[in-house]
């Protein structure tokens, strides 16, 4: 593995700005477009479990989607959830950032600082 993952959406100006922070800073990550490349159940899984946050603070609300799919029920379970984000990868928030010092969701885009390694 790279030493910094973003599981990036180039159309997202918050993953935008995430991702020239890591760059600005001289490193250069692994760049996962995750709408085109998303991650299995059992990655999506680790890096909810390792962001520390709900499977609800992951799933984006705001997508057309998420109502279409009734996700907002809150008798929906986080398997149900999760198996949505997999078959709709536009209702995982980004970006994910991933470093040897942890795993965030970076919104806002200034939160990737906490886990970038010092040079």
């Amino acid at each position: 593995m790279s030493k910094i993952r973003i599981y990036h959406n180039p159309r997202c100006g918050t993953s935008r700005n995430t991702l020239a922070l890591i760059r600005d800073r001289g490193m250069e990550p692994e760049v996962i477009e995750y709408l085109k490349t998303p991650p299995t159940q059992a990655e999506l899984v680790a890096l909810i479990a390792n962001s520390g946050l709900t499977v609800r603070e992951v799933i984006r609300s705001k997508e057309p989607i998420f109502v279409e799919l009734g996700l907002a029920d809150a008798a929906k379970t986080d398997d149900q959830l999760i198996d949505a984000m997999i078959a709709h990868p536009i209702l995982m928030n980004r970006p994910i950032v991933v470093t040897l010092i942890g795993t965030r969701l970076c919104r806002p885009a200034e939160i990737v600082l906490d886990i970038l390694p010092q040079q």
